[in-house]
């Protein structure tokens, strides 16, 4: 055990009293980490709250039991940190990147970042990694002396690098940026504190990162059996589920369906962790790095799947685009959410002063791309419900989203 109860750690490992530290110096904690302050900071923002009352797949009043960005950041959370145990990295930085990877997120999931995206596309579009980092570095205000959590830099370089990096060697943009480049908001952080946006992030990002891909997995099969979108034996479809539906089957003939979904979900997230420790094993063991750096330097992501498993994982993946997050139901629902945001973004574009006091500018004073992203702020930050509720207050009708 290490000083603040910290386990041990690898070499290449990010190490909390090595940290590049925060934009704005502040004085050590005498009972914390710096990793373990990330996350506290995390814990007690008013965005991360407000996870609790938006959408993943199904809107929050579908039912008790489906999942939210919280609970989605929850699990995330448990699986980083089993995985950082596992290979030695530290786990409470894993923990407050897995925690913090969806505070950018929209009312409405995945759709309402589309349809934000959509009313954004003259004043640089909308991007949830991007909205992340301006939450922890601007919008919130709690501390007295900065505004944002003044998050270390290793914590948003792994944020901002959640689905790896952005630019190349030379600077230029590529994967889900190369048509359109680099968000603002993280250029212009850049700028004031380099994230090395062309390398790889941090070992326990990428264990955050997978780590939300195997939640995914899990929860999205749990939640649409739930939903009755689809049933076990549809389920069949992939080889890697047959075979695990096969082996509860087996060894417990007979059992009642709500069991043996649970038995498949965590069968699912146990193949997949127990997958991701073998083979980031080896890959560390040829790599052999020196410390976290050469991590990032690295030709390719260290933390990752087997072949098998990455195919396993796209097979789920691929039988959950069209029987989940295409399903008539499922895109109905979407469709009215979408028309919520556009309608509100158009009316807080038009009359600003529609939104609180808090969000207000002066429109003599401020042009229209600025008074947009100020809009796009403050409907990104709504709850599912509220941005109902706002919905209610300025319009004749709103759907229900049932």
């Amino acid at each position: 055990m290490h000083a603040h109860g910290e386990r041990w750690r690898a070499p290449y490992a990010c190490d909390p009293a090595a940290s590049r530290g925060r934009l704005i110096r502040e004085e050590a904690s005498p009972t914390r980490s710096e990793f373990q302050r990330d996350r506290d900071r995390i814990i007690h923002s008013t965005a991360f709250r407000r996870l609790k009352h938006k959408t993943q797949v199904f809107v929050y009043h579908e039912g008790d039991h489906y999942r939210t960005r919280l609970t989605h950041s929850l699990e995330v959370s448990q699986i980083a940190r089993a995985i950082a145990r596992s290979l030695g990295l530290d786990e409470d930085l894993a923990e407050a990147l897995a925690l913090s990877h969806d505070l950018g997120h929209t009312p409405f999931g995945h759709t309402g970042e589309d349809a934000l995206d959509a009313c954004m596309a003259s004043f640089g579009g909308f991007d949830h990694n991007a909205q992340a980092l301006r939450i922890v570095t601007r919008l919130e205000r709690r501390y007295a002396t900065f505004d944002g959590l003044n998050l270390t830099w290793e914590t948003l370089e792994g944020l901002v690098k959640h689905n790896g990096p952005l630019v190349d060697a030379e600077g230029r943009p590529f994967g889900r940026y190369g048509e359109r480049g680099v968000p603002g908001a993280i250029v212009e952080y850049d700028e004031r504190h380099d994230l090395w946006l062309s390398s790889h992030a941090s070992g326990e990002a990428q264990a955050a990162a997978i780590a939300d891909d195997i939640a995914y997995d899990a929860h999205d099969i749990d939640d649409g059996l739930r939903a009755e979108l689809f049933t076990l034996e549809d389920l069949r479809e992939v080889p890697f589920l047959a075979e695990l539906l096969d082996e509860i089957a087996d060894r417990y003939p007979g059992l009642e369906r709500p069991r043996v979904i649970h038995e498949l979900v965590r069968r699912v997230i146990t193949r997949f962790v127990e997958d991701v420790i073998i083979e980031s094993s080896r890959r560390l063991a040829d790599l052999a790095p020196a410390d976290a750096d050469a991590i990032r330097r690295a030709r390719l992501q260290v933390i990752g799947f087997s072949p098998a498993m990455a195919a396993a994982d796209e097979a789920i993946k691929g039988f959950l685009y069209p029987n989940m997050y295409r399903h008539p139901r499922v895109m109905r629902i979407r469709r009215e959410a979408e028309a919520v945001v556009r309608d509100l973004f158009g009316k807080f574009l038009r009359e600003p002063e529609l939104m609180p006091e808090e969000w207000r500018l002066d429109r003599e004073r401020d042009d229209e791309p600025r008074i947009a992203r100020r809009v796009a702020d403050y409907i990104a930050g709504m709850t599912d419900g509220y941005a109902l509720q706002e919905h209610r207050r300025l319009f004749d009708a709103t759907p229900e989203l049932r």
